[in-house]
């Protein structure tokens, strides 16, 4: 048997455009783990935001994964884009000949309170995180041969179910649909061998809190810290495992008990 425990598998990777991030944490430790990967990102979205994007950083993190020795591709594409999902499912397909899970990481953040909500940014942010995360599903299970062994979907939300997110209502909204979703599509895909799990890491440092926030986040965590994407990529890995097998329609929380406090 090979060491690696996810040796022979192809995983679909999504949101991996920054270095620091949770994406690219998942990507290192699965390709440790022996895993080919089709890894996703759009650094546009970040470029957006208030920590703004990693240049050339996905590109950087498939050549050092490449250098390990790992079978790594990558394709920018942008998930509000319909036909984004079926184009990442495909082109995983042409590089690898097939695709036994996808990790659906990605996210369009969003920060806007009920006064400051726009009919616009409400659909960038179903689209995103919601549809194209159900279309990745429906593209990959489609292609999918129930033969092999390690059929895999998961995705993430966040910790709306837990505590209240005033600011961040199209993020809110858009994540707690998949959460709420994880169970229907595993009790679908279960009689094929996939099993369908939602990851909620909880309050993860990637760069983006000041000092303020990363100290007041991590004196009111149980744990005493912030999580890692380490942390995150550590559960991934295991839930894509053979030792997951009889592990679905789960929302799993890896957050050092902060949704317990």
């Amino acid at each position: 048997m090979s060491p690696q425990p996810l040796h022979d598998r192809v995983v679909l990777l999504t949101g991996a455009s920054r270095r620091l991030g949770i994406g690219a944490a998942i990507a290192r430790r699965l390709a440790a783990d022996g895993a080919g990967l089709l890894l996703h990102g759009w650094p546009p979205h970040d470029a957006e935001q208030p920590w703004g994007a990693d240049p050339h950083g996905a590109e950087v993190l498939r050549d050092e994964l490449r250098v390990n020795g790992s079978h790594v591709e990558l394709v920018e594409v942008d998930l509000a884009e319909p036909g984004a999902p079926q184009f990442l499912v495909d082109a995983a397909r042409a590089a690898f000949g097939h695709v036994d899970a996808v990790v659906a990481n990605h996210a369009r953040s969003s920060a806007r309170s009920l006064e400051q909500l726009t009919a616009e940014e409400l659909d960038l942010a179903y689209a995103v995180n919601t549809r194209a995360t159900l279309l990745l599903a429906q593209a990959f299970a489609a292609q999918h041969d129930d033969a092999r062994p390690g059929g895999r979907l998961l995705w993430f939300t966040s910790g709306q179910h837990h505590g209240a997110m005033p600011g961040e209502l199209p993020y809110a909204a858009s994540k707690a649909a998949l959460h709420e979703l994880t169970r229907s599509l595993a009790v679908h895909l279960a009689p094929r061998g996939i099993t369908v799990n939602c990851v909620d890491p909880g309050p993860t440092d990637t760069g983006y809190a000041d000092d303020a926030l990363r100290a007041s986040v991590a004196a009111a965590s149980p744990g005493g810290r912030w999580g890692t994407p380490a942390d995150a990529a550590r559960l991934v890995a295991w839930l894509l495992g053979d030792e997951a097998a009889w592990v679905t329609g789960q929302t799993v929380a890896s957050d050092g008990g902060w949704s317990s406090r």
